[in-house]
């Protein structure tokens, strides 16, 4: 397996011939999808979905309804390829997929929550988990948490929380355009020292391979 870091929540996963593509939002570069066999979005937020992204593959789409919905209104040709997946289900994007979770996380009371799938993807014998915008955990063994460290919705402390009791060997910084490159700095060294033992953490510049 292959997996790539692009810009902020944006993985690539390369394996056996197939290339997932997670999460291609604004902030992400747009060779990101290139060669792509399928795409999965998490959620509709701008960061995670990018209809012009997503037109420079034909690769099928897989997403929950409220972001297959928003496609058919303002990509149809996009939705015209897009197939909606519901909270838990086990899919088939050239890779076993499993949908985790239904809801972003809360950003403030007053702030409509929108929905969210994270996906537990199985490259052979390891498993990556992508929560998108949320802290809900696959609740079964993983081998690759991609570790939001930045966010308006969360609080380091939570981020920490969220990667210990999630239990990866292996944490994989995402979501990380929100800060400074100081910033994000402060974070590392929080995950650093207060992930469990048998866990690593590691960021990655866009564009690199982990």
């Amino acid at each position: 397996m292959r997996l790539t870091k692009f810009g902020h929540a944006c993985i690539r996963i390369e394996h056996e011939g197939t290339v997932l593509v997670v999460d291609p939002g604004v902030f992400t570069e747009p060779e990101a999808i290139d060669g792509a066999t399928a795409v999965l979005l998490t959620h509709e937020h701008p960061d995670h979905t990018h209809p012009d992204h997503l037109r420079r593959s034909d690769a099928p789409v897989f997403t929950i309804d409220a972001v297959a919905r928003k496609l058919a209104d303002e990509a149809p040709d996009v939705a015209e390829r897009t197939t909606t997946v519901a909270p838990g289900e086990q899919f088939d994007a050239g890779l076993p997929v499993r949908a985790v979770g239904e809801l972003h996380a809360v950003i403030h009371p007053e702030i409509p929550r929108v929905t969210n799938s994270g996906y537990l993807i199985e490259a052979g014998d390891t498993r990556v988990f992508h929560p998108g915008d949320a802290l809900t955990g696959p609740d079964e063994q993983v081998d690759l948490l991609c570790c939001v460290v930045s966010a308006p919705w969360a609080r380091a402390s939570e981020l920490v929380d969220f990667a210990r009791a999630v239990g990866a060997p292996r944490n994989l910084a995402i979501h990380d355009k929100v800060y400074s490159e100081a910033g994000l700095g402060i974070v590392d060294g929080h995950m650093e020292l207060l992930l469990g033992e048998g866990q690593t953490y590691t960021r990655l510049a866009d564009g690199t391979d982990l």
